[in-house]
């Protein structure tokens, strides 16, 4: 569900699925080819929050942007289920494990990696290219091309998911 909110109102890009059971809030940008999940929560309601093409939001996760700040979240980024986005930025082609939490102010650099249940603490900085794991988080390897080859098909199978979601939809069973 898209509610406007303080004369704010959520863009939906081309080719973008957004669940029925989603709710996304005020200033937010979603571009293209996005799948925003059942249950998502993206709230710009005193901040913005921009998704870039071919992202997928999770069902679960909850999106914030600080007080009149920026949430930044690049293109072809996968945010598992159930993760906590408060973060500055997510550079391109990251991942953000199930349940991750990144703090306020927190930055993950392109093609890095917020493991499982990882804690960015707030204004932590993760660097292009590097897995991140524990709480708090601390870098613990490169990301290998094992890692980026098994992504690139996870990425794909979302926008390929949003299309299909939007080309058929869901039907209610009673």
């Amino acid at each position: 569900m898209l509610y406007s909110f303080d004369n704010k109102r959520p863009t939906i890009g081309k080719e973008s699925y957004v669940s029925d059971t989603a709710l996304v809030i005020g200033d937010v940008r979603i571009g293209n080819n996005c799948y925003i999940g059942h249950g998502a929560i993206l709230r710009g309601d005193y901040g913005t929050i921009e998704v870039g093409d071919g992202t997928a939001i999770e069902e679960g996760v909850v999106v914030h942007a600080p007080p009149e700040g920026m949430c930044s979240i690049g293109k072809k980024v996968t945010v598992g289920h159930g993760a906590i986005i408060h973060s500055k930025s997510i550079g391109d082609m990251s991942v953000i494990g199930m349940g991750a939490v990144l703090s306020v102010r927190a930055e993950l650099g392109e093609r890095s990696v917020a493991g499982e249940g990882a804690v960015v603490k707030a204004d932590q900085k993760i660097p292009d290219g590097k897995v991140a794991v524990g709480n708090p988080a601390r870098v613990v390897r490169e990301v290998s091309s094992k890692d980026t080859d098994f992504w690139d098909f996870g990425k794909q199978f979302y926008i390929d998911l949003a299309r299909k979601y939007l080309a058929i939809g869901m039907h209610r069973v009673d």
